[in-house]
């Protein structure tokens, strides 16, 4: 079996009920607990700035793809705000890695310098991010501040709805989503902040289809096929896939299309149909934007 995958189309606009954060249980399912992010406290104290960097740090990876991404989301944060200098680093895979990209910033005359974890989950990943850059600006004396990372931001549940509508004008699905089955799949990790994080994204979603399962590529479970499995046990017209990724990388082009193949041949179910990753996106720069406001406002930059 082949997986279809579906190309960028257009907006979908959210009913106005369920109200996610009304009081029930959909409210108990998505409440959440962000006190797994703290700053340093040498990174709060600030004094009178003047030229700003805006440093987006990305997990890494050998694709191309993942830099192009990378480059239009920097692009779009500069043209959005008013910053000297934005630019992305990478925490792992290859270079440019934090501290060369730290020392572009100040290289580019930045006295001020607020590092995004451009990550989805509180895991280890954003706590590599945060030791490091709290390390090299205390060696450096630097002013530098440090968001949060992207994830339980409201935009984040309009994302994933925007793409399942995608994928559905692409195929000319006509069904309501209230008939609709949704499969969310995450990276995984063992780490039970971004465990919580991505289940999270999930409930987010529950109340505007018919059955919403997820599952994970590695690292955590449900793996893919066994959330196939849940998926179709329930007896779905179709399928609805979000791959639940930043980029375009190996796990896109490869992995996760390989899993699903391999899960819905197993239990002989064709009618899938696969949304693309989350990818360059206005949301994302809108929730890089705020997560810097809401530091930088907190610190008096």
């Amino acid at each position: 079996m082949i997986i279809r995958n579906c190309q960028i189309l257009s907006s979908l606009k959210l009913p106005k009920k369920p109200a996610l954060f009304a009081n029930g249980p959909i409210a108990a399912a998505v409440l959440h607990d962000e006190s797994y992010f703290s700053l340093p406290k040498h990174l709060c104290r600030h004094t009178g700035l003047k030229k700003k960097a805006l440093l987006i740090v990305d997990r890494g990876s050998r694709e191309p793809d993942v830099r192009q991404e990378l480059e239009q989301i920097c692009l779009m944060a500069k043209q959005r705000t008013g910053y000297d200098y934005v630019d992305y680093t990478f925490l792992e895979v290859l270079p440019p890695f934090i501290a060369e990209g730290i020392n572009h910033c100040i290289s580019a005359g930045a006295s001020s310098i607020t590092v995004m974890p451009y990550f989805l989950y509180p895991g280890m990943k954003l706590k590599d991010t945060v030791k490091q850059s709290a390390k090299i600006s205390k060696d450096k004396n630097l002013k530098l501040a440090i968001t949060k990372p992207l994830c339980y931001h409201p935009l984040m549940l309009r994302l994933i709805l925007d793409r399942i509508n995608e994928v559905k004008d692409r195929n000319c699905i006509s069904q309501h989503n209230r008939d609709c089955d949704v499969v969310l799949i995450g990276h995984g990790s063992s780490d039970k902040n971004a465990h919580d994080a991505f289940v999270y994204s999930a409930k987010s979603i529950e109340p505007y289809y018919r059955n919403v399962e997820y599952c994970f590529l590695e690292l955590d479970k449900p793996n893919i096929q066994e959330g196939i499995r849940r998926a179709i046990a329930a007896k779905p017209q179709l399928l609805l896939i979000v791959p639940y990724f930043l980029h375009r990388g190996a796990h896109i082009k490869r992995d996760v299309i390989e899993d699903l193949n391999a899960a819905l041949d197993r239990y002989n179910f064709e009618n899938a149909y696969v949304a693309r990753h989350l990818g360059v996106d206005e949301k994302l720069v809108d929730i890089v934007i705020e997560r810097v406001r809401e530091v930088e406002s907190r610190l008096g930059i």
